[in-house]
């Protein structure tokens, strides 16, 4: 057995320099060969530490490299040192260390091996001083991960000290993002795996910022003792990508604020010639005589406006004039027709919402009102408003302030706003079904839009007008109107109004061949009303007899419910009842609600009444 003392003579009659350390790092015993080379004798280096020998340089490594290092894994492999022997020489070293632990897991004592190979550590030395200064994110790992050298530019980008980091694994220094599948595919494994170019991951300063980097890492292996490491050279992405973001985020913007402004366009661009053309009034009848001096006597005013008028009427067209003739005039007229918005999205499309308020709002969402803002906006068949919203309508109203949907600022506005209806709202009132606040709110000058068939001085006038306009959309020869067909137009009752008149006249254009207009054609249920004065007349029997009135509608019932059948009783989109009569699909819901039209509910045929 070999005791201690022999051990102890062992060690000192090594012929290399070694040195034993302590747990906190001083010398407790050095080799024969220690003390014939450094000069120091074995009493003169009890209790002192390998600073206190080292240049100054050597000292401040030890600080800031050696000792964390050592301390996190218990090993040092060839670092180069330099120690200043007795006799003030300096010389140059490789050291390797190893810790001595306890079963546990205690460190008792270290044992420190110095070659001195002096052109190969004067190499060492300025490559680590290179590796230090180079101005690159730069790091070195071991087998495992643990970071065993870092550039100064490495330091200074994520803000830390060397005596932080060296001996820590590099996993402690990178985000959950980038740690997660380093820890489920094992370190050594990637680190095995080899060399790699320009991996994306990401750094997590010391202050907690992300940083973005592209990692590009080279193995060495050294062949004598299997040792591994992996060279890291990191490229901060960060602005980069920061500035890209940006990009995409304005891109994204400028695609937002073009398809705001083609919204935008498109509210404006409202269609003024509903059924005239492009805001002309059309007729000198005493109706609209009557309807044109109240025009003009509230256009001016801040007043809101009622337009009360059958559907067809052409009450968007009394909203222009409206506009038109008052001081908004330079400023947006925006419409909204409130039948065709969904109940669920009545908040949305008057006020607006932000990004994310419901399923499918991706993007942040102008409403009408902001839309309209300094100008007017035209709510068009207010009737269909749920009452449920008719509270957040009367507070703009009267409050002019609102907020979007998901949003907590509130917004004010400057609107004056124009309804429209073709219901009773009193009776909507009494039935619970509007607000009788609200009521009183819109209707502060109330306009009514005569029906055509309070116009029949106009009829005439309005179908000359539309017949020079859809000769003209159709590159065909305007003919002329006979006095039958004149008459005709007269006596109907016109149950569409002016945009009736304007598909029969259209209708007619497009069914005519040379110079005839086959009003035939297109108004069948009204020929039988044709004059006998002379004159030209229609290509139409000429023993046509006079019928009831109660014939021409049964021959409008029939007529709509042929259509109905053929479109399956679809009866608006293509194909529907509605475009195979010409009509707008609202004028064909009315004229059946006025004939008592609907379908059974066992799916058999229409159950009418009288």
């Amino acid at each position: 057995m070999i005791t201690k003392a022999r051990e102890q003579q062992l060690f000192r009659a090594l012929p290399i320099l070694a040195a034993l350390l302590d747990r906190d790092g001083r010398f407790i015993d050095v080799s024969d060969e220690w003390v014939q080379r450094i000069g120091f004798g074995r009493e003169e280096m009890l209790g002192r530490s390998p600073e206190d020998i080292a240049t100054e340089a050597t000292a401040q490594r030890i600080r800031e490299e050696h000792l964390p290092g050592f301390r996190r894994t218990g090993r040092l492999d060839q670092v180069p040192v330099g120690f200043i022997c007795k006799d003030g020489e300096t010389i140059e070293l490789l050291a390797t260390t190893v810790a001595q632990q306890d079963e546990d897991g205690q460190s008792l004592y270290s044992i420190s091996v110095f070659v001195e190979i002096a052109g190969r550590a004067r190499t060492e030395r300025r490559y680590q001083d290179l590796y230090h200064s180079t101005p690159a994110m730069l790091h070195t790992v071991d087998s495992q991960g643990r970071i065993t050298d870092v550039s100064d530019h490495w330091l200074a980008k994520l803000g830390y000290t060397r005596a932080d980091v060296i001996g820590r694994s590099i996993l402690d220094f990178m985000s959950e993002e980038s740690r997660q599948p380093l820890l489920e595919d094992g370190v050594s494994e990637v680190i095995n795996a080899g060399d790699r170019q320009n991996v994306p991951r990401q750094m997590v300063t010391r202050s907690g910022e992300i940083l973005d980097v592209l990692m590009s890492a080279r193995t060495e292996r050294d062949e004598s003792d299997g040792l591994l490491r992996l060279l890291v050279a990191s490229k901060d992405m960060t602005e980069r990508n920061r500035s890209e973001a940006k990009l995409r985020e304005a891109y994204g913007e400028i695609a937002r604020l073009k398809e705001e402004l083609e919204r935008e366009r498109d509210y404006l661009r409202e269609e003024v010639d509903v059924s005239m053309n492009f805001g002309r009034i059309v007729g000198e009848s005493a109706a609209l005589a009557a309807m044109l001096t109240r025009i003009e006597a509230v256009a001016e005013t801040p007043a809101n406006v009622l337009i009360i008028g059958e559907t067809g009427t052409g009450k968007e067209l009394v909203a222009h004039a409206i506009h038109g003739r008052s001081q908004r005039a330079d400023a947006p007229l925006v419409k909204v027709n409130c039948a065709s918005i969904p109940h669920e999205l009545f908040e949305s499309e008057f006020f607006g919402h932000v990004k994310g308020a419901f399923t499918g709002a991706y993007r942040d969402r102008v409403g009408r009102f902001q839309l309209a803002d300094g100008g007017t906006i035209f709510l068009d068949e207010v009737g269909e408003i749920p009452l449920a919203l008719q509270g957040k309508l009367l507070r703009v109203l009267q409050e002019k302030e609102f907020e979007r949907v998901g949003d907590d600022v509130t917004r004010r506005v400057d609107v004056r706003v124009i309804a429209a209806t073709n219901r009773d709202l009193e009776q909507r009132v009494e039935a619970g079904k509007f607000r009788e606040d609200l009521y009183y709110r819109l209707s502060v000058f109330p306009v009514q839009v005569p029906p055509l068939r309070r116009r029949r001085d106009d009829v005439v006038q309005l179908a000359l007008h539309f017949l020079e306009q859809a000769c003209r959309d159709f590159g065909r020869d305007c003919p002329k109107l006979t006095r039958s067909q004149v008459d005709i137009l007269r006596r109907y009752d016109w149950p569409g109004n002016i945009r009736e008149l304007k598909n029969v006249i259209e209708r007619a254009v497009i069914l005519s061949q040379g110079e005839t207009l086959r009003l035939d054609l297109s108004l069948p249920e009204a020929t039988a009303e044709r004059s006998d004065e002379p004159g030209p007349t229609l290509d139409t029997p000429s023993d046509r007899v006079f019928v009831t009135d109660a014939e021409v509608r049964k021959q409008q019932r029939d007529n709509m419910l042929a259509a109905l059948e053929h479109a399956d009783w679809r009866i608006s989109g293509r194909g529907g009842a509605a475009e195979l009569l010409g009509l707008k699909p609202s004028t064909l819901t009315d004229r059946l609600r006025a004939f008592g039209i609907e379908r059974r509910r066992d799916g058999g045929n229409a159950a009418t009444q009288s």
